[in-house]
């Protein structure tokens, strides 16, 4: 976070000069220590984010190759004089445990083309879609189970004793 905030100060100054970088340096310090006091973050919040970098680097480019594919399906049944569009109401149950990680995956449905979750409900998802193709798996999806990845990693730092909340 420190680094974020640093190149951040950078950033928004327009310049890179070696004064910039030096106060930037002692305001970043300072903006940190801040947000470790007041905001409940900590070097080891750091950590395990640094950890979780690849699984959420791997998430998104899962999310944005899920939706071209949504995208495609959605146009061929739309475009497609032979089949009936047949929308469906799917409830599913998730065995996420973070209300994060839930919301993650609402988000990701409702981002495909031709789903959109009309409801989260404790560990129930009310997703609706164009087809029951669009559907299909979603309990077990790639999403899920990276999501799952990063729950254990949340688990094993707080097993640990790790300060991650």
């Amino acid at each position: 976070m420190y680094v974020v905030f640093l190149l951040l100060w950078i950033l928004l100054n327009g310049q890179f000069t070696l004064e910039i970088v030096l106060f930037g340096l002692v305001i970043a310090g300072a903006l940190y220590a801040f947000v470790c006091k007041f905001l409940d973050y900590s070097v080891e919040k750091d950590k395990l984010l640094f950890r979780k970098l690849p699984y959420i680097f791997a998430y998104i480019l899962i999310l944005i190759w899920e939706i071209i594919k949504s995208n495609i399906s959605a146009i061929r049944l739309a475009l497609s004089f032979q089949r009936e569009v047949d929308p469906v109401i799917v409830r599913f149950q998730t065995d996420l445990k973070s209300d994060a990680a839930k919301v993650a995956l609402a988000n990701s449905i409702t981002l495909t083309p031709g789903t959109i979750t009309i409801g989260l409900e404790g560990d129930e998802l009310i997703v609706h879609a164009l087809d029951a193709e669009l559907i299909e798996g979603i309990d077990e999806s790639v999403f899920v189970r990276l999501l799952r990845k990063m729950e254990a990693m949340d688990q094993k730092a707080k097993k640990a004793g790790e300060r991650y909340e």
